[in-house]
C-alpha cells in the first residue's frame, strides 16, 4: 500500500504540475491550493508566497536531476560515455519526474526577467546554480575524457542540451537525444577517450 504524501509534497506537486503545463504566471496559488486539496493559508503557511513556492519546486528538481546524472555518470564504462551521460540522464529523469512542456529552469527563465546588477533573486538564483553546475560539469568531463578544449566542447554539448529541451517543447524532431547524442560523438569523436579505471 502507498504511503500517503505529506501536505508540503501534495503542494510542491500540484504546483510543478500546474506551472510547467500551463504557465507559471497564469497560474494562481488558489488553483495550486486546490490542486493539492489544501487550503489557501495551508499553503502560505508552508511556503509563505508564490515566489517561495516556485524556488522550492525548482530546488527540488534541480536536486532530482542532479541525482539522474549523477547515476548516469556512475553506470558508463569509459570517459567518453560519462561525458555524454548527461543525455542519458534526460531521459531518465524525464521518464521519473513529474511532466512537464520542457525544462522547468528555462521556462522560468522564460517567463522572469533577470534581475538587474546588485538586485537579488532567489529563484533566478537557482537558475543560475543549474546552470553553472552544467557548464562546470561538462568541462570535467570533457577534460577527463581527454578532449583537447574541454570549455569548447563543454559550450557545445551544452548548446546540444539546450536544443533538446527545446526540441521537447516544439515537438520535433521526434527523438531529440538521440539526435543530440549522435551529434555530441561526431564533435568528440577525434579525441581520446581513455578507459575508467578503479
Amino acid at each position: 500500500m502507498a504511503v500517503p504524501l505529506n501536505t508540503r509534497d501534495r503542494i510542491l506537486n500540484a504546483a510543478e504540475e500546474l506551472f510547467f503545463q500551463q504557465g507559471i504566471s497564469v497560474t494562481g496559488v488558489d488553483r495550486v491550493a486546490a490542486t493539492a486539496g489544501v487550503a489557501i493559508v495551508t499553503l502560505y503557511k508552508h511556503f509563505g508566497s508564490k515566489d517561495n513556492l516556485l524556488r522550492e519546486v525548482l530546488a527540488r528538481r534541480l536536486d532530482n536531476w542532479t541525482q539522474h546524472w549523477d547515476e548516469a555518470i556512475a553506470n558508463a564504462d569509459t570517459s567518453e560515455e560519462r561525458l555524454l551521460a548527461v543525455f542519458d540522464a534526460v531521459e531518465t529523469f524525464r521518464a521519473a519526474a513529474n511532466p512537464t512542456q520542457w525544462c522547468s529552469f528555462l521556462a522560468t527563465a522564460s517567463e522572469r526577467p533577470a534581475p538587474a546588477a546588485g538586485q537579488e533573486d532567489p529563484v533566478f538564483e537557482l537558475i543560475r546554480q543549474d546552470t553553472q553546475m552544467i557548464t562546470e560539469r561538462l568541462a570535467r568531463l570533457a577534460k577527463e575524457a581527454g578532449c583537447p578544449d574541454p570549455a569548447t566542447v563543454a559550450a557545445v554539448l551544452l548548446l546540444l542540451y539546450n536544443g533538446v529541451l527545446g526540441s521537447l517543447l516544439r515537438g520535433e524532431p521526434s527523438n531529440p537525444v538521440a539526435h543530440a547524442r549522435t551529434a555530441a560523438r561526431s564533435i568528440i569523436g577525434t579525441s581520446p577517450a581513455p578507459a575508467l579505471t578503479g
